[in-house]
């Protein structure tokens, strides 16, 4: 999932798992790449549920 902030770009400001009890209202559902590529982009993980751990993301 991607969370987007808000304002008229709302720009990704988190990736999260599905099903994460932190996911705001502004989000959507990405697949696998996508969310990787966000990722790999500079949007940051949800400190919560760590979608970078899940998908394997070192640092």
């Amino acid at each position: 999932m991607i969370e987007t902030g808000v304002g008229v770009n709302r720009n990704p400001v988190y990736v999260h798992r599905g099903g994460c009890h932190m996911i705001g209202t502004r989000s959507r559902g990405v697949d696998r790449d996508q969310a990787l590529h966000a990722l790999a982009g500079g949007v940051d993980a949800c400190p919560h549920c760590r979608p970078d751990t899940e998908l394997g993301v070192l640092d």
